[in-house]
């Protein structure tokens, strides 16, 4: 059976591990807790393709049958740079990805070294609190180029037949200069325009409105850099001819935020 392709807004920090921040993410709670269950079998493995971790020129894949920690964020409580996420890693999805994409052409290389960062170990935490998924990390290209990536994204799409699980972790709003009601309008604005270019078109309509994603209202406002963006353009290549829907939205993240998570298939 073929896995769905999902894009979700991951969130800010370690949140889960600091109860009053975590009260703002009742609502992604609820939908990524309930992504297992709406799932046709429990994967083999998830693909996760995180923000934040950013290459030029070539991928990267995580390759370590363990992989440990990135704390990649500052300025929270000692604890958190303590977390584990003990997942195994899969080195056997490792050399399958990189097989199908040196097969395409695309630069590609394994890192033995690199962990979980908090793109990926957060919402994997959520979705499998017991970590008995194994995961393996790819990177997005430096460019943030959408042909580019859903190119890459195209590559992807047999290992949904696998019953691997291909998640694209990032955010539909991030800038961190402008959180709370300075963001109201503006991430209201985005988000209908990206209701539209994911849901009400067909799938070729989709790959153009995310190619031109930039002349979306307030756009720019929204992803001065569009590394949170990038994951979605390689979720909707892995997508192919598949349906989006949106599972997750709310309107009043973090003090007026609009945010959403879209699954494909």
């Amino acid at each position: 059976m073929r896995q769905p392709v999902y894009f979700i807004s991951h969130g800010g920090g370690p949140w889960p591990w600091m109860p009053d921040p975590a009260n703002n993410y009742a609502a992604l709670t609820t939908a990524l807790r309930g992504i297992p269950a709406a799932l046709p079998q429990p994967p083999r493995a998830i693909l996760m393709i995180s923000a934040h971790w950013i290459t030029r020129d070539r991928l990267k894949i995580t390759s370590h049958p363990q992989p440990g920690m990135v704390y990649d964020y500052h300025g929270f409580p000692a604890d958190t740079y303590e977390l584990h996420y003990p997942a195994p890693g899969s080195p056997r999805l490792s050399a399958r990805l990189k097989d199908l994409l040196s097969a395409k052409n695309i630069p590609i290389s394994e890192d033995s070294r690199r962990g979980y960062d908090h793109g990926a170990f957060v919402p994997a935490y959520i979705m499998y609190p017991k970590a008995q998924i194994p995961m393996v990390q790819l990177s997005i290209e430096a460019g943030f180029d959408p042909s580019w990536h859903h190119a890459l994204g195209a590559a992807l799409q047999p290992l949904r037949d696998e019953n691997i699980l291909i998640v694209g972790s990032g955010l539909s709003f991030h800038n961190l200069r402008s959180f709370g009601p300075a963001a109201r309008e503006p991430s209201a604005l985005f988000d209908a325009w990206l209701q539209e270019a994911l849901v009400d078109t067909t799938p070729d309509q989709r790959q153009d409105h995310l190619r031109h994603w930039d002349d979306a209202p307030a756009a720019r406002i929204c992803h001065p850099m569009e590394d949170h963006l990038t994951p979605l353009f390689v979720a909707d290549g892995a997508a192919g001819k598949d349906t989006a829907s949106c599972f997750h939205h709310e309107t009043e993240f973090f003090g007026g935020l609009t945010i959403s998570s879209f699954r494909f298939g």
